[in-house]
């Protein structure tokens, strides 16, 4: 059984929570103690960060109460649930919460997505999984405590949303090396090493990559290759932050993607250079080449190859069509 828990709270001394873009409901009569409310809907991952998730819950419907919310809280009971709340209760409330890693989030915004785009909250991300890129690009704070006061607080900014074949993702699309260091990175590396730990096991994926052959159509241009990486984000930070963009080069609102290609290294002074452009952080060689673009259609030309979307898994793709639905979401930050 999903557990449920629904509680009000409205203090008239509290400045009411007011969402941009939302539906304002008041009590018009004369005295009354309710002057506004608001619903908020809170989804949590029980198991997400070893159980991490589920401890935000008393602070954050306290916050969100003593804000003029009225709070139901769900836990997800297994895969794809997450989305299955969104469809079923997210038109009836103006502020959706997760609580969760990336995986979780790109369930609930697949779940928003299948809403009309006036029926969508307002989305609020606490990051509490293994990985939290998606967190990174939305610059949230480090601690939970502050997260939960910007949450209050309300204020959003407008966030593009991808589609591949018809599934969704916000962060990172993306075969080859780095997809998966997050997840086969030790714990124990990535607390000793810290960020070298990453960068080591990018190098490691990169090197024992099978070339993968695939052709691009990106703004009119087509490109067939051998590649070992493919990267269409809407980030600044991939794998984990193995690769970082400067953030003057990615907009989460603009309708453009960043596309990495890398072609794939035959031999070590291959791999230097790729190492020595990701770890600058300039990403210039002759094996990387980047791209801005709405629309990205590709063809595996090799075996069909596994995608990752936002940490996520698609499997066996040969060709995708993907594209960028500009500003499809509202999600909470810092400020607009």
């Amino acid at each position: 059984m999903d557990r449920l828990i629904e509680g009000k709270c409205v203090f008239t001394k509290t400045k009411p929570f007011v969402p941009l873009g939302v539906r304002e409901k008041t009590d018009n009569t004369e005295n009354s103690a309710v002057e506004h409310w608001k619903r908020a809907l809170v989804i949590i991952n029980p198991v997400a960060g070893d159980g991490r998730s589920a401890s935000v819950l008393p602070e954050l419907v306290r916050a969100l109460s003593e804000s003029g919310c009225i709070c139901t809280a769900v836990t997800t009971t297994g895969r794809g649930a997450a989305t299955d709340y969104v469809k079923k209760l997210g038109r009836s409330c103006e502020l959706l919460v997760c609580s969760g890693g990336d995986g979780t989030a790109n369930e609930v915004i697949s779940g928003l997505m299948c809403l009309e785009s006036e029926q969508r909250p307002i989305f609020a991300y606490i990051p509490s999984g293994s990985t939290n890129d998606f967190a990174s690009t939305l610059g949230l704070p480090k601690k939970t405590k502050d997260i939960i006061s910007m949450i209050a607080e309300g204020a959003s900014v407008p966030v593009d949303v991808g589609m591949m074949n018809g599934r969704c993702f916000t962060n990172l699309c993306a075969f080859g090396a780095f997809t998966d260091i997050s997840h086969t990175t030790s714990q124990t590396a990535k607390n000793t090493f810290g960020m070298l730990a990453y960068f080591a096991k990018g190098l490691e994926s990169l090197r024992q990559i099978t070339p993968i052959k695939a052709r691009f159509e990106i703004n009119g241009e087509v490109i067939e290759d051998d590649f070992g990486f493919c990267a269409i984000a809407n980030t600044h930070i991939i794998g984990g932050g193995v690769i970082r963009l400067k953030q003057q080069l990615v907009e989460i609102n603009d309708g453009l993607f960043e596309i990495i290609l890398i072609k794939y290294p035959t031999d070590a002074i291959g791999v230097s250079k790729i190492a020595a452009a990701i770890a600058s952080g300039e990403m210039r060689c002759e094996y990387i080449r980047i791209f801005h673009a709405g629309e990205v259609r590709l063809t595996i030309l090799s075996e069909p190859v596994n995608f990752t979307l936002d940490g996520e898994l698609e499997k066996n793709v040969a060709q995708a069509h993907i594209v960028n639905i500009r500003s499809a979401i509202r999600v909470v930050t810092g400020g607009e």
